[in-house]
């Protein structure tokens, strides 16, 4: 078990999941911020940006190694909550599209991992185009895949909607939630 101090016990641990462009790296920084702890970026972006080709879809194997890798890094310097900037759900959705499966030792990993709340973005921001987003028609496909993703697997999640603002104080509430007594 992940261990902070006697205090928390362990490192809360919190996913900030949806479709492409819709602030999820921004409201990880802000979370972090907040909390005083540390963020683990979605390691996809820096592996793309490292390569000298176009992926392939056996680069989402070390995609999801560096993921995991950030994650236990991040526990290590966490204050409590580890805010994460996507998990391997993602990776397990996306290969399912572009690539029709998904490899077994993601859906092992998944299978193993453990966080305690999923952040869930909705689409009503604006769409930015970035060179690594694929799809912008397809953020409400997307989204409505991550929940039913979610639901599906019993995962706590809640929806964020609106502006940084609103989103902001909604995940802030739901984070606390998870240090109430009683709450496990």
């Amino acid at each position: 078990m992940e261990k902070n101090n006697e205090a928390t016990g362990y490192i809360k641990k919190v996913v900030i999941i949806g479709p492409e462009c819709t602030g999820k790296t921004t409201l990880a920084q802000v979370l972090a911020q907040h909390y005083n702890t540390a963020w683990v970026p979605e390691y996809a972006r820096e592996y793309i940006d490292s390569l000298d080709r176009p992926y392939r879809e056996e680069d989402l194997l070390a995609i999801a190694n560096g993921q995991v890798m950030g994650e236990n890094n991040g526990v290590r310097t966490a204050n409590k909550v580890l805010i994460c900037d996507t998990d391997l759900l993602v990776i397990k959705i996306w290969q399912e599209h572009k690539y029709g499966k998904c490899y077994q030792e993601i859906l092992d990993r998944i299978k193993a991992s453990r966080y305690d709340l999923y952040l869930l973005t909705y689409i009503d921001v604006p769409w930015e185009n970035d060179p690594q987003r694929e799809n912008p028609g397809l953020r409400r496909f997307f989204f409505d895949i991550f929940k039913r993703e979610l639901e599906a697997r019993g995962l706590k999640f809640i929806e964020l909607r609106g502006g940084l603002s609103k989103r902001s104080q909604a995940a802030i509430k739901a984070i606390d939630q998870l240090f109430e007594p009683g709450h496990h």
